[in-house]
Parts: structure tokens; sequence; C-alpha cells
């Protein structure tokens, strides 16, 4: 960290905690970092002179004697075009090998984009994942996670979407992620020849838990300098949100904060908000699109986490896991893109929405011959077709390793419904029937 002319120094602590310590000093700022024995800290809580640092390694061998030393700024991360195909830690230092980064000095953490000057979302991100731009189509400038239990292979769903999105850069913000998840991203992005438009802030499990409130604000201050000063479209990717969340309660537990639902902060909706919020489409041009990742325990939706997410996001991608064919699936009934009537039919074939509908109330029909079939009841030949239909939409459409185009996709699904059903049945208007079913030889 530099040096600055008339830093205040400090050498008598009050209290220490496991992650915090707590000071008597005077004009000092929300956010603002400071050196604890050596160690970064961040202002966390003022009350009159009494000031909170939370400790991003942890306080353990401080004494109450230590050098305190405030810096006057809240973190901050060097911008500029050096930026791209780098990976660089929760302190925005590189982690690569490769030289430090010139360029202008940003805090981070700012605030977000006043109303006024966004514009309405409207362009198209695709993703090649049929799940996705087919039944959930995304939207420059949207907010969106994945709910997926630990289990699921999401950060391999987060990197592919890193390769196949059309966006001018992508910013992956890793928070706990296993060595061989940050490995697994460096190899994927390298081999891709990729890595000349993704940047990378990661904190790996060896790293201190408290060090990932970071992560998501140097994320999104880069993406900022490429979608504001550039006019960029920036894809941010955010995992796992739930270990955020957790450093979150970690410190707020700490500091004798009277813990809210499932024991997290009282304040966990606006420190999830403040994140999800700096999304936003400009008149310019330039767009943030998030998606995050929210794990989730034994699939508990109702769990505070989740359960926050989903009122600040428009939507939620749903992972589970489909025996029938034995593949990770984007599943249509609980996924959802509050969003995607602003582009499907518009910015993709105009039979977009009929096809998404029909094959929907198709796969749901199968859902209800499963049931029935599990009853013991007899089922019908439409039942039967249904059920073989179904089977096919999942391994062609609804799988992540599946990566088409679009216009592809709806040519999958056009097959799929002429190979099991009647035009009576799959029920499309009668224009898009007549050009894209194909006649009988």
């Amino acid at each position: 960290m530099e040096k600055q002319a008339f830093q205040k120094v400090y050498a008598k602590i009050t209290n220490i905690t496991k992650a915090t310590v707590q000071l008597k000093a005077q004009s000092v700022g929300y956010d603002e970092i400071a050196m604890v024995h050596g160690r970064l800290g961040q202002v966390v809580k003022i009350i009159g002179e009494n000031v909170t640092l939370q400790v991003f390694s942890g306080t353990e061998g401080i004494p109450t004697n230590a050098e305190v030393i405030f810096l006057g700024h809240p973190p901050r991360l060097k911008v500029g075009d050096q930026l791209a195909g780098r990976f660089f830690n929760a302190y925005g230092e590189p982690i690569d090998g490769g030289p430090e980064v010139e360029g202008e000095i940003r805090d981070i953490g700012s605030p977000s984009v006043n109303p006024v000057r966004r514009k309405q979302p409207s362009q198209l991100i695709a993703t090649g994942i049929a799940g996705i731009d087919l039944n959930n189509t995304l939207v420059t400038g949207q907010k969106i996670p994945f709910f997926a239990d630990p289990d699921q292979p999401y950060n391999q769903v987060m990197a592919n979407v890193a390769l196949r999105a059309e966006a001018d850069k992508i910013i992956l913000g890793g928070m706990g992620l296993s060595n061989d998840d940050y490995l697994y991203f460096k190899n994927v992005f390298d081999n891709a020849g990729a890595l000349d438009r993704i940047i990378s802030f990661v904190n790996t499990t060896e790293n201190p838990p408290v060090e990932r409130l970071l992560v998501p604000d140097m994320a999104l201050t880069a993406a900022e300098y490429f979608a504001v000063d550039h006019n960029e479209k920036v894809l941010v990717l955010l995992t796992d949100m739930t270990l955020f969340a957790d450093a979150l309660s970690i410190v707020s537990n700490r500091m004798d904060q009277i813990p809210s639902k499932d024991s997290m902060p009282g304040s966990l909706y606006s420190d999830l908000a403040r994140i999800y919020e700096k999304a936003v489409q400009f008149p310019a041009g330039g767009s943030i699109t998030i998606i995050a990742v929210t794990t989730l325990s034994g699939g508990d939706i109702t769990h505070a986490i989740p359960d926050n997410t989903g009122y600040i996001t428009e939507g939620q991608l749903f992972l589970r896991r489909d025996t029938d064919i034995g593949k990770v699936i984007v599943d249509p009934f609980r996924s959802l893109s509050r969003l995607k009537q602003l582009v499907i039919g518009k910015q993709t074939r105009p039979d977009h929405p009929q096809v998404m509908n029909a094959a929907v109330r198709l796969y749901a029909d199968a859902a209800n011959a499963k049931t029935k079939m599990e009853n013991g009841f007899d089922l019908t030949d439409y039942d039967e077709r249904t059920m073989k239909f179904a089977k096919e939409y999942s391994d062609k459409l609804l799988a992540i390793d599946v990566n088409v185009d679009t216009e592809e996709m709806l040519n999958i699904a056009w097959e799929l419904f002429q190979e099991y059903f009647t035009k009576a049945e799959v029920g499309i208007k009668q224009e898009f029937m007549d050009k894209y079913w194909k006649k009988e030889e």
C-alpha cells in the first residue's frame, strides 16, 4: 500500500475479537483502510470516537499496543487496459506472476448508477447454453443468480458462460474457490485463448475468508472502467455469493451484532443489493451484466441468502441433475428471467416465444405422465410420447453441455415437435407452422 503524508497513527487498541479491533480515533471514514500491526484492515463501524476495524487476515497475535495507521482512503484498484487477461487477489495484486498493472487508481465500492442515467436493458446476451438462451434469455444490464446445490458443477457452467458469452469483457470474481477450481478456471481460459478478454479476482479457500468481502467490489470497479470509459459490454461472474454472505456473518458476529434469520447479519439485503444494483445498461452502449452463483443447502431456497437474493435480482437460473439423462440441466420450471420478453422474438427469431412456451408445456405434460406412471396408473399414447420428447428435450436443449446459437436451438425444438407430436398437439400459430414444420416427403 502506498504511503502518504499526514497519516493518522495510533497505538492503543481497546478491544480485540477474532476478526476485529476497536480503538479511539478521530476524522476517520467508513470503509477507510488501515494497517493494523502490518495487516490490512477496514473501518466497518464508527460510534463517536470508537472505531471498529475488520482485519482481513484475522487478529491472532495482534497486541493491544499495536501500531494502527489509517491510510485515508477505501481499498483501491489500478484500472487500465492492462487488466485484461490477468489474475489478481482480493486486494487487486497480481497472482499470475505477471507485472504490476499501470493505470489510474480508483476507489472500490462506489455507489450504483443513478436511475436517471440508466437505459432500459434491450440487448440480448447470448451464452450458447440452450437452457438459458431458449427459455430464460438474458439481457445486458440484468442481474441474475444460478441457484445450485454445492455438488453441482456450477463453476464449470460459469467457465462455459465466460467462454461462450457474447461480451467484450468477462470479469470473474471468485470467492472461496478451491485451488482445483482456481486452476480449472485458469487452464480453461488459457487453453481457449480467451484470456485477452477475461479478468479474474480470486480468493481461494487458503486465503482468509474475510478477504472475500473485497472481491465483488474489485470485480465491479474493473467492470465500471470498461463499461463507462470504453462503452463496452461487460459480463461479471460472481461465485459463490453464499461464501461472500458467510464472510459477512463472520464479521457481524464477531462485532456482537444480533444475527437475523439463519445467523445472517440484519444488513444482508442491503449488502447484497449494493453489489447486484451495479448491473446497468448505459445510454452510450456500455453495460454491466451480473451472473452470480448462490449455493443452496439441501436445495433450501427459503434460506436467508437465496431468499434475499430473489427479491433483488431479475429471476434465477436453477441447476439440477436430471436422473433420466444423467446430466445437469437448467430446470425450466424453477428458472426465470424476468427481462427475457424484452428481447425474445425481437432480437431472436419471431417464432422464439411460441416455441419456448410450447416446449415447456409439453415438458410439463411429461412430468404429469411420469407421476401417473410412478403411481401405477395406465399411460395414454400421448403420455408415452411426451415422456420420450422430454428425455430428448433435456438431452439436446436443457443440458448445460449444449453449445449452439439460438437459431439452431429453435430448429432442434421444431425437429422434436415434429418427431413426437401432431400440429394440433404442439399448438403454435399457423404462420410459424407453415414456415418451420417440414413437409412430409
